[in-house]
């Protein structure tokens, strides 16, 4: 999870974050070489008192800073599309969770079972174990398997919402009458944090999402235990 003064993402935890992070190095170069480059020109045009009667009219100038420029949009853009359709992928998800999200707390189905679903309210400041954290820990995790695709239905019972879960590269939408659909895999064991990130009223900062990821044996005893309380 997110702590005070960090610069960089969180510790990925998918496949997908793991190519977020890996696009977001790749662009952060490119950037870093373009500023060094511009900035050095800058330098040198305003420190040298020598003038180059031709810097005016160069074809082969001309030509270069409209080559190079489309080269490099084209080295951000094909690693931005490819991971697009990546994050669009969802092939025979192990299971189905559905999330609804209401003011202010989230609600979560698992439509593979009868009667597996739970609300998902945050933890009270003065309520909070030791250990629990202020704001972003709930009464309910959603717990699945880790290394199983699971597929996200994600929708709103009353105004805008938007799920998202930063470490496992999760942010759809939940829009009010219409089913947004998004796909995971947690690749290891953890708790991981995320919160609404669509202002959706007065209490908005006070719907946070906790997603744990589980080997399949203990997710399988889990399930079993919420069905035999419900």
């Amino acid at each position: 999870m997110a702590h005070p003064t960090q610069l960089g993402f969180q510790d990925a935890a998918s496949p997908v974050m793991e190519e977020l992070l890996h696009f977001h190095d790749h662009a952060l170069m490119i950037v870093f070489m373009i500023s060094t480059l511009v900035l050095y020109i800058i330098v040198a045009m305003v420190t040298t008192k020598l003038t180059n009667k031709y810097i005016l009219d160069s074809q082969e100038i001309e030509i270069i800073w409209t080559v190079l420029p489309a080269l490099i949009l084209i080295l951000i853009a094909l690693p931005s599309l490819r991971i697009l359709y990546l994050m669009d992928e969802i092939n025979d998800p192990h299971l189905t969770i559905k999330a609804i999200g209401h003011q202010w707390y989230w609600s979560y189905e698992y439509t593979d079972y009868e009667e597996l679903g739970f609300d998902s309210y945050m933890i009270p400041t003065q309520d909070l174990a030791s250990g629990q954290f202020r704001l972003l820990d709930t009464d309910h995790r959603m717990v699945v398997p880790i290394e199983s695709p699971i597929r996200m239905l994600i929708s709103a019972e009353d105004v805008l919402h938007s799920w998202a879960v930063p470490s496992l590269g999760v942010k759809m939408d939940a829009v009010p009458g219409r089913l947004n659909q998004a796909a995971f895999i947690a690749s290891r064991p953890g708790v991981f944090y995320g919160q609404c990130s669509e202002i959706c009223g007065a209490n908005h900062s006070f719907m946070p999402i906790v997603v744990e990821a589980v080997p399949l044996e203990h997710f399988e005893k889990w399930s079993s235990l919420m069905l035999e309380d419900a």
